[in-house]
């Protein structure tokens, strides 16, 4: 494990007590990318947008998959593929396989759906603001395709504060 710099503990000791989601990202995310803490071996220089209409999708994803990417739905809790999996390699979207998680960010929420305190490159996945169920959450998608992945919290482990809380049936897993 890498030890980390007095700049890189000043900004995780100074950003970590900030209360909202939106402002961790905004001024962590930042710091973490200028010290070389994201991996670039997954960046997307240009993202080309998967577009297809509803009867596309249907075609190439199950019923679960298609309600939960394309209609926002939700599986139940502890009921997912991955929920309780500890394989290492890498998440993909199962829409369009664009790389969104590795094994070694993901944690064990307590939760009952796949939790990781990051994606693979934020650049892979976009927040969406969410008002659905007469709540304010923070919705996660694909980037390259649009796909419903879950939703990101800000109660997560160091060194990001997140908590990616991500559908299983929303991703497929290449092991390492």
């Amino acid at each position: 494990m890498r030890t980390k710099s007095k700049i890189e503990k000043y900004s995780m000791k100074k950003y970590s007590t900030l209360n909202h989601s939106h402002e961790i990202r905004k001024c962590l995310l930042p710091a973490l990318l200028f010290f070389g803490i994201g991996n670039s071996s997954f960046a997307q220089k240009e993202v080309k947008k998967v577009v297809k209409s509803d009867e596309q999708w249907r075609v190439v994803l199950s019923p679960d998959q298609f309600n939960v990417t394309r209609k926002k739905g939700t599986e139940r809790v502890f009921t997912g593929e991955f929920w309780n999996h500890h394989d290492h390699g890498v998440y993909s979207c199962i829409c369009c396989g664009q790389a969104l998680f590795v094994s070694e960010h993901k944690f064990d929420s307590g939760t009952g759906w796949p939790s990781f305190y990051k994606p693979v490159q934020q650049s892979n996945v976009e927040e969406v603001n969410d008002q659905g169920h007469g709540m304010l959450r923070t919705e996660v998608v694909c980037s390259r395709c649009d796909a419903h992945l879950g939703h990101v919290f800000d109660d997560g482990p160091l060194p990001t504060g997140l908590r990616y809380c991500i559908n299983s049936a929303s991703l497929t897993f290449k092991k390492e």
